[in-house]
């Protein structure tokens, strides 16, 4: 009785008069492990309505043939940890944040990238090629990338790799797609259904995630501005140098874009996860929000990105048939550089 009368909640552990200590709460761990679960179906389900715009035979192609793969794996570990290594090095941030910020610029495309892909009209047979290859590589590629720009830094052995995180991001990617891709092979008109309904759902669900993010953790938005401006520049470096490079290998406009998403929509989730696994809870402090930070600009511009290629289209008269393969890869004059890569044959 002296718990109701003093104004002390029920299930408060100490209470001495009006002062009362209440049993920790567990309730954001509880929510972020709901959501985690409810998102990643979801997600799952976007990425079988992505697959039903994959043709089985297009997709073979693109692995047969690599060069597009290719172009991608240099723009994703190539082009993302080394812009990663200069912005920390010109900004002069903390050995700690620098590492964080490699550890981004190492990590595969996410699979964001696949649902925008859709929306410009990118290469979806390429995108998803591509995210696949990425996920599948990073089991290498990442740890060997974080041996090489964090040296100078930290001991690349105290990070640690969350293997089990990037064999589940590549299962949540390849078994659904690899449905949808079954689906559209076997009953193609139910297919396009599936894929225009998966394309809103996907968008929603790219403003879900971030809302999401910024709801859970807005006790760690007070953070150094030098990251804020990283977070600002680092996923518009991947976009532009992705576009450029695979403009100069040669490749067609549409693939050009899709090759520029893959490479400035990186994996944030798994990012978060390799951070809480490998700092302690005081360096956290300075580090954890950065993977929220590049994830709700690679958000914002994608879309200011997506909102010019729409109007273009609009003011130009173009239609999907113009942005089609035959047009686009006709078009394109073979470079000097595809020339001289004889073991990877260019698409035409």
């Amino acid at each position: 009785m002296a718990t109701m009368t003093s104004g002390c909640s029920a299930n408060a552990t100490v209470c001495e008069g009006d002062s009362c200590v209440a049993p920790e709460s567990n309730f954001n761990a509880i929510l972020s492990t709901v959501l985690s679960i409810v998102l990643t179906i979801l997600l799952a389900l976007v990425m079988f309505s992505m697959g039903c715009n994959v043709e089985i035979k297009k997709f073979l192609w693109h692995i047969r043939r690599p060069w597009g793969i290719f172009i991608g794996f240099l723009c994703q570990f190539g082009i993302m940890p080394l812009t990663g290594f200069v912005l920390s090095l010109v900004f002069g941030i903390m050995p700690i944040q620098a590492v964080v910020v490699l550890i981004m610029g190492c990590c595969p495309g996410g699979t964001s990238s696949n649902i925008l892909a859709y929306w410009v009209d990118g290469d979806m047979d390429l995108s998803i090629s591509m995210t696949t290859c990425s996920t599948v590589l990073a089991l290498g590629m990442m740890p060997l990338c974080l041996l090489i720009y964090t040296k100078i830094w930290v001991d690349s052995g105290s990070i640690v790799i969350p293997y089990d995180s990037i064999g589940t991001s590549l299962v949540a990617l390849v078994i659904p797609v690899s449905i949808g891709m079954f689906v559209n092979h076997k009953w193609p008109k139910q297919a396009k259904i599936i894929l225009k309904v998966g394309s809103i759902a996907g968008a929603i669900l790219i403003v879900l995630i971030a809302v999401v993010g910024g709801v859970l953790y807005q006790s760690a938005w007070i953070i150094e501005p030098k990251l804020w401006v990283i977070g600002t520049i680092f996923p518009v470096a991947g976009y532009l140098l992705g576009f450029l490079l695979a403009r100069i290998a040669g490749l067609p406009w549409y693939r050009c874009r899709t090759v520029a998403l893959e490479t400035g929509m990186q994996n944030t989730q798994l990012c978060s996860t390799i951070v809480q696994l490998s700092f302690n809870t005081e360096d956290l402090n300075y580090v954890f929000t950065f993977p929220l930070i590049y994830s709700i600009f690679q958000l914002a511009f994608a879309a200011i990105f997506l909102g010019i290629y729409v109007t273009y289209k609009k003011y130009h008269g173009k239609n999907n048939a113009e942005f089609s393969d035959s047009k686009d890869t006709k078009a394109e004059p073979e470079s000097p550089f595809q020339q001289m890569n004889g073991g990877f044959q260019p698409e035409k």
